[in-house]
């Protein structure tokens, strides 16, 4: 009885001890990633690198395109049709669909930010009513409510005279960048293009220049990766989507300025898990405030609802089952890239994450390192 007892106290200390051992290799791959990052922004190469990609831009466009598109022409020659004409036919479809959403959304944002952008004032102006009449109605003895309101309303003042004196030059500054990124895309798709047509024998080139023992290995590694950043972005996409209808339709409803605007938005930063949507939804709880209490309460409601509805059934259903990351792996990865690099890194940090520990998965349970399973 007493052997039985120790074995299984044995088993018991064991197994904890597994558990702590796999914390301890999760918490020495944090501290590591953070170690390198903070390394590499202290010798600059971030700068380097940054102007490397930006050069290299439309290649990653059209890397990405036909990375999106190839599975669409490999169905298509599964039913016979010649990779040349599968490409030609799903550019048909991509530009068809590039027009159609350019046509029927673009000039209703214009003309929303441009209404938007015209009524800064009356925003301003409503929203220090609101802010007055939501500090005349509180009773503090011990707080100078006075001296904040008067801070407040000094900034409001502030940011609206820098809005007002800055929007020229920001949209002159807007329209370039949109033509210099429309130039970009435009290269980047013929790029994507010519590599949709030679998708199949560029992975045949990649692997012949691997040594032969590892060519295997490595096919194998990279179909896995592959399928994890796939999964990820059709689920992110997919999210993106429902949440940008859900929230424009809401808005509209309610009678948001620009709905079509702050919808787009919501949906946007709704690809940065947890964060994303607080990011998204606060503008449009400002302005609404600023339209009247009624609209902003309306507007916050909805952005909640939303949200709760994301969180708990399409984050579920789509984000969670593509990249099945632990929430706090998620949130750290966040506050690390978010730190470095910002709005851009919290975008990356998950399908990053998720290729790291296809990686670490994939060693580990061919030689058995961690012992995840």
């Amino acid at each position: 009885m007493n052997k039985n007892i120790d074995k299984n106290n044995l088993n018991d200390v064991i197994s904890i001890s597994k558990r702590i051992l796999k914390l301890f290799y999760v918490l020495l791959i944090v501290i590591g990633a953070y170690i390198l990052l903070k390394i590499i922004k202290e010798l600059g190469i971030f700068g380097i690198v940054a102007s490397v990609l930006k050069i290299l831009t439309p290649l990653f466009i059209g890397i990405i395109i036909a990375w999106l598109l190839n599975p669409f022409v490999k169905w298509l020659e599964s039913k016979k049709v010649r990779r040349g004409i599968g490409t030609t036919l799903a550019y048909i479809i991509l530009i068809s669909a590039i027009f159609l959403v350019v046509k029927s959304i673009i000039p209703l944002l214009y003309n929303q930010t441009i209404d938007l952008v015209e009524n800064f004032p009356n925003i301003f102006s409503s929203l220090k009513e609101w802010l007055s009449g939501l500090f005349n109605n509180i009773n503090a003895n011990t707080v100078n409510i006075e001296s904040i309101q008067k801070n407040l309303i000094v900034k409001l003042d502030e940011l609206s005279v820098n809005l007002s004196t800055s929007l020229p030059s920001f949209i002159i500054n807007s329209v370039t960048t949109i033509i210099s990124s429309i130039g970009t895309f435009l290269v980047g798709l013929v790029i994507g293009f010519f590599l949709l047509l030679s998708c199949d024998n560029l992975g045949n080139v990649l692997l012949d220049i691997m040594p032969k023992r590892l060519r295997k290995s490595t096919s194998e590694l990279s179909e896995k990766i592959n399928q994890s950043l796939r999964n990820y972005v059709n689920g992110a996409l997919l999210d993106a989507c429902v949440v940008f209808v859900i929230s424009t339709v809401a808005f509209a409803l309610i009678g948001l300025k620009a709905p079509i605007l702050f919808g787009l938005f919501c949906g946007l930063m709704n690809v940065i898990p947890y964060a994303g949507p607080y990011i998204g939804g606060a503008p449009a709880v400002i302005v609404a405030f600023s339209q009247g209490i009624g609209i902003g309460i309306a507007v916050l409601i909805a952005v909640i609802i939303i949200q709760m509805v994301e969180g708990n059934v399409l984050q579920t259903l789509i984000i969670s089952k593509t990249t099945k990351l632990n929430p706090v792996t998620i949130i750290i990865g966040l506050l690390i890239f978010g730190h470095f690099f910002g709005i851009a890194g919290m975008l990356l940090s998950t399908p990053i994450i998720g290729v790291c520990k296809v990686i670490i998965k994939y060693f580990d349970d061919k030689y058995d390192l961690l012992n995840f399973n």
